[in-house]
């Protein structure tokens, strides 16, 4: 069906003002019916309808003998037709719409050309409609200039290299990396450093770059629950499926490791693979699988791991720290004294150090994780602290009190506590990382794991049910550390050993040095161009 035609408002032009006049099929039409005065109903008339009320009614002979245009109007609307939005309504629609780059040039170009079926209108009328409007006749007189937007940016996949503009393409992650170089004003080594830490119950990765003293940025990152050590207490061997978890998770860490170019790497196996049997003959299958070599450190080698990578969490104020590490197979425990000369390596600063034979996994094996009573989790906890009683360490009663003296643990243990503690609907290490519990705080979180049959932890999304056997473990050698050293609070630490190496080996090859000198560089170039 054909669509009728276009209709429009019968005008008048008088001298320079324009004049609404009596629609030859709906009748008279008053003068202020105007989009102004709509919906006012009684209200005071506005300046733009006073102005248009003077002069009196006219018919449509009247239109035809006054202005060709408006006979032409009148005879091009069809009977019934209801009269159209006006033109300045419907350029102020299209211009709002206009919010996507490339289109502003043609709504302008579309609100000054006429349509094919609307005559142009004379000078006159245009300059009555900018008086109306109350704009500027400067501004609004000449037609809208042309808009020159901005071409949009290159897509980094296309985007040639710099200097070399046949260049092979690069990705967008290496674009990314390449603006970290100056983070926060920080120059930032082109060095990757990869650590991986193949423990009793966890294999986990990380690969970092260095950025100010002291500090990096993670680049990449696996953690996988293998449970190496399962079995282990009682067998003296890793068993089959033990080993094949863990030969999955490697290979995982392998194809991250060979996808980067790493300056340097240490990959470390600690208390499974030091106290099974076959625990040499497991790190060769994992050698001729997947390519990996893995060393096997002694308990201080690891004790000493566990305080470099939580150095940072150690403040100014400290005096003394015990520093635990709640792990599957063993739990290392540093003391720490610190005095007015604090030394770059947190780790030089070890008094006294021990590393239990007891973990989640194994004491959990031992005393049952499931259901765990008050008075199993009392047996677990006097089974570590007949251990800690043969650790020979002066007493910290004199510090204890003091506020220069608390406890830093660095375990899944501790960070559950805290997740716990925060109620946070899933894990976040950033909220965790850090955050600082008090003795009463600790206890209340203990108590309330303790309260929650198995079903109940495993719900909990910060324990999970590949957790939920081991955490009341791990809270009673927590309990244990806490009995044997009071303090008034503790800091949780979500980092540990591959922290602690990507530390050690940044610290060794002087990349924080390279780095300083770099920026030193910069701040002489930069005076010598702005002197």
């Amino acid at each position: 069906m054909d669509s009728a035609p276009a209709a429009y408002p019968v005008r008048v032009l008088r001298g320079d003002r324009i004049k609404n006049v009596t629609d030859p099929e709906r009748g008279p039409v008053p003068l202020d019916n105007g989009a102004s005065a709509t919906g006012r109903k009684g209200s005071k008339s506005s300046r733009r309808g006073k102005k248009k009320r003077h002069g009196a009614p006219r018919d449509a002979s009247a239109v035809a003998k006054a202005s060709p245009l408006g006979a032409a109007e009148a005879a091009a609307r069809p009977t019934g037709a209801e009269p159209a939005e006006p033109v300045r309504k419907r350029k102020r629609r299209r211009r709002s719409k206009s919010g996507e780059p490339g289109q502003a040039a043609q709504v302008q170009s579309r609100s000054v050309e006429p349509k094919a079926s609307e005559p142009p209108k004379p000078e006159g009328e245009r300059r009555h409609k900018r008086r109306a409007r109350g704009g500027k006749k400067a501004q609004h007189a000449r037609p809208l200039a042309p808009v020159h937007m901005p071409a949009p940016p290159t897509p980094a996949s296309v985007r040639p290299k710099s200097g070399r503009p046949d260049g092979p393409q690069r990705p967008d992650r290496d674009a990314q990396e390449a603006r970290a170089h100056h983070r926060d004003g920080e120059p930032v080594s082109d060095d990757l450093y990869a650590a991986l830490d193949l423990g009793t119950n966890n294999c986990r990765l990380l690969i970092a770059q260095p950025t100010r003293p002291g500090q990096f940025r993670v680049v990449d990152a696996f953690s996988r629950i293998v449970r190496l050590g399962e079995g282990l207490g009682a067998s003296g061997r890793l068993s089959d499926a033990a080993m094949e978890r863990a030969v999955e998770a490697l290979r995982v860490c392998a194809v991250k490791l060979k996808s980067r170019q790493i300056r340097r790497m240490r990959l470390i196996a600690t208390e499974a693979c030091r106290a099974a049997e076959n625990g040499e003959e497991f790190l060769s299958r994992v050698t001729t699988q997947t390519g990996l070599n893995l060393e096997i450190i002694n308990r201080e080698t690891e004790a000493r791991l566990a305080v470099s990578g939580c150095s940072s969490l150690v403040g100014r104020d400290a005096r003394s720290v015990v520093l635990f590490d709640i792990g599957g197979g063993s739990s290392e425990i540093a003391v720490l004294r610190i005095g007015d000369n604090r030394s770059p390596r947190l780790a030089n600063h070890i008094t006294h150090w021990t590393s239990l034979p007891v973990g989640v996994v194994t004491l959990s094996e031992r005393h049952g994780g499931r259901d765990v009573s008050p008075d199993i989790f009392e047996a677990m906890v006097s089974e570590v602290e007949g251990m800690l009683a043969r650790f020979d360490c002066p007493s910290l009663d004199s510090v204890a009190v003091t506020d220069d003296f608390y406890l830093i643990g660095t375990s899944g243990t501790v960070t559950t506590l805290a997740g716990v503690h925060l109620d946070l609907p899933r894990y976040d290490r950033r909220r965790v990382d850090g955050l600082w519990l008090s003795n009463a705080e600790v206890s209340e979180m203990q108590a309330r794991l303790l309260s929650w049959d198995f079903a109940g932890r495993a719900a909990n999304p910060c324990i999970g049910p590949d957790r939920a056997d081991l955490v009341l473990a791990g809270c009673a050698i927590l309990e244990a550390i806490r009995r044997r050293w009071p303090s008034k609070r503790m800091r949780v630490a979500d980092r540990g050993l591959r922290e602690g190496l990507l530390t050690d080996m940044m610290a060794d090859d002087g990349v924080w040095r390279r780095n300083r000198q770099r920026r030193q560089q910069m701040r002489r170039d930069g005076a010598s161009r702005h002197p």
